[in-house]
């Protein structure tokens, strides 16, 4: 019961349904749109408010210890381990080639940050408190899964090694420089360096209007989802369901972890999120320069498509009532 009013309760929420308002505007194939400098502009400023709150929040008085040391540590890890069991079952539920199945498996090692922020508004909702410095983690979880993802079709596919010195610093590049990232980490040690004095000055900017922008970037989300929704046409049913089980595996990987660590629940549920959701921004990029043999048209929708709906009207919420459950 408390499941089923979590879920409800994330469904009726105005981001959330916005998203789904987003979704239907381009499923009856409507003119709505979002220009994409504003939509530039609204990942922007989500990525500073979530960096720079995330930092203030590291030098609060008694809030930094060896938990980030840890929690860091184990979100590494992880990053690296799951496309390894990600491309197991790929290669065992469907006939993906191996290059595909090697990059759809780092995008489920990787975060998406949309869905980190989607979180962090349901727990603000519900006035659930969270350790700030699992932002960091936001932004150190992308490189493990595409070097990962990278190692395994390299290891699986030798032919996908003869691509130019060029590219490879292209994907050097791509992982160390993406926008999203340095933006976010960049905030965070902004964060840190101001302190929680400068977090009163900007509350009116990155506080207060924070929920209204998420509402405005879900919709366009939604419409970016409705546009990518003709590539699952060809999808099996093998394919589809991977895009459903593996965001809960990697979610009960994160929970155990979230015990094994002694994570609260709000900053636990987060960690959650993290394991269980997938990238569709930074990984698809780097995928594209290293690994071109791979079939966008399969990892893209499937993260997109599949997953990101999923983990925004059900693994959140799912995420939350685990955590109650196991960590309180």
């Amino acid at each position: 019961m408390d499941l089923f009013y979590s879920v409800l309760s994330n469904l009726s929420s105005p981001p959330i349904l916005f998203f789904l308002l987003g979704i239907t505007a381009g499923f009856v194939k409507s003119d709505l749109e979002v220009p994409k400098s504003i939509s530039r502009y609204l990942s922007i400023y989500l990525m500073m408010a979530i960096g720079f709150k995330g930092g203030v929040a590291v030098v609060t008085p008694g809030a930094l210890g060896w938990e980030l040391v840890t929690l860091t540590s184990a979100g590494l890890l992880i990053g690296f381990l799951l496309p390894a069991l990600a491309y197991a079952l790929l290669r065992v539920t469907t006939a993906l080639d191996q290059p595909t199945a090697a990059a759809v498996a780092a995008h489920y090692g990787s975060i998406s940050v949309v869905t980190f922020a989607a979180g962090c508004d349901f727990l603000q909702v519900h006035s659930v408190a969270y350790m700030g410095y699992i932002v960091a983690l936001v932004a150190l979880m992308e490189a493990p899964a595409i070097l990962s993802g990278l190692f395994i079709a390299h290891r699986v596919a030798p032919q996908t090694r003869q691509h130019q010195q060029e590219e490879k610093k292209l994907l050097a590049h791509e992982i160390f420089t993406n926008g999203a990232i340095l933006l976010l980490l960049g905030s965070f040690l902004i964060g840190v360096i101001s302190g929680p004095q400068a977090l009163e000055k900007l509350e009116g900017f990155l506080v207060s209007p924070f929920e209204g922008v998420l509402c405005l970037f879900l919709l366009d989300m939604g419409l970016v989802v409705a546009k990518n929704l003709h590539e699952l046409r060809n999808f099996t049913w093998q394919l589809v369901l991977f895009g459903l089980y593996m965001p809960l595996i990697g979610g009960a990987i994160g929970l155990f972890a979230s015990q094994a660590m002694g994570l609260d629940v709000g900053t636990g549920t987060l960690f959650i999120i993290l394991c269980g959701s997938a990238s569709y921004i930074a990984v698809p990029a780097a995928m594209r320069l290293a690994l071109p043999e791979a079939k966008a048209a399969i990892y893209l929708p499937l993260s997109i498509g599949i997953t990101f709906p999923f983990s925004i009207g059900i693994g959140i919420p799912l995420a939350y009532t685990a955590a109650t459950l196991v960590l309180s």
